[in-house]
């Protein structure tokens, strides 16, 4: 361009609508950033006030310090890579009292066994222990080089052995399994096939655990509908009890969720009378 000339107006045009194009996809990754910043803060956030507000409905325990060592198990972790062990620190923190005849287990009948224990109090699972309440329902995880809480693209149960849920429900139900005594109490689906399946947590963790004198007996309460499909014969509750000490007492009763639920709404009926 010679001396005195002038760029002409389209030239100058481009040149601002490159400008301000550059500008606005700055701004566009910077607003993107900031969001998901706000929004992995705020998950954690939410999570932490749910564990806090249901730690803090039992009473003598320092819910701060329990979250922390919570968050120690995964943060910065493959959320695929955290085994039972890494839970370990929390279970030493909240340990879990020997009670004998009061834990009640279940497998494929989560809702019969917890519409009981809510209106009888005379038997308990783990979800009615601090852990087990304070994490119940919910969903976590960390990322490796991450100091964050993840509650959103976390793996699922199956998508591998070792995710962050699952471990820990292993691991706290582990624990609850071992301070079972006396008589032990599990709830089984008579609508299935396999009542007693081997991949179940209660199978392949929970009654593991049961060790004879500790355990002495084990009380099976199959839940029948009107389609039930298996009854106490049924050849997976024979590998049941395969798995039991020897000298370790077994007994299985048919009980229709009928009967269940008209026994768990009276109070007046004594809880053995419920099967």
């Amino acid at each position: 361009m010679e001396r005195g000339e002038t760029r002409p107006p389209d030239k100058r045009r481009r040149r601002r609508r490159i400008i301000l194009s550059v500008v606005a996809v700055l701004l566009i990754i910077i607003l993107v950033a900031v969001v998901l910043g706000l929004t992995v803060g705020q998950n954690t956030r939410t999570l932490k006030t749910t564990f806090t507000e249901r730690c803090e409905e039992f009473k003598g325990y320092d819910c701060e310090k329990l979250w922390g060592v919570f968050e120690r198990a995964y943060v910065g972790l493959d959320p695929c890579e955290v085994p039972m062990e890494a839970y370990d620190p929390l279970m030493a923190a909240v340990p879990f009292k020997p009670e004998c005849n009061r834990k009640i287990f279940w497998s494929k009948t989560k809702d019969v066994v917890h519409d009981f224990t809510e209106k009888r109090d005379c038997f308990y699972t783990v979800e009615e222990t601090l852990l087990g309440s304070a994490l119940n329902g919910l969903t976590w995880c960390g990322k490796e080089g991450s100091s964050e809480t993840f509650t959103t693209g976390c793996p699922g149960w199956t998508d591998c052995a070792n995710n962050t849920v699952r471990s820990f429900w292993n691991r706290v139900s582990a624990a609850f399994a071992d301070g079972a005594c006396g008589d032990v109490t599990v709830m089984l689906n008579g609508s299935i096939a396999t009542p007693f399946h081997p991949a179940s947590v209660f199978a392949s963790i929970e009654v593991k655990r049961f060790n004879f004198p500790r355990v002495k007996r084990l009380n099976v309460v199959l839940v029948t509908q009107e389609n039930f499909v298996t009854n106490c014969t049924n050849a997976s509750l024979k590998d049941l009890q395969k798995e039991l000490d020897q000298g370790m007492t077994y007994d299985c009763k048919e009980v229709s969720e009928a009967q269940i639920q008209d026994c768990s709404s009276n109070p007046e009926m004594p809880c053995g009378a419920c099967w």
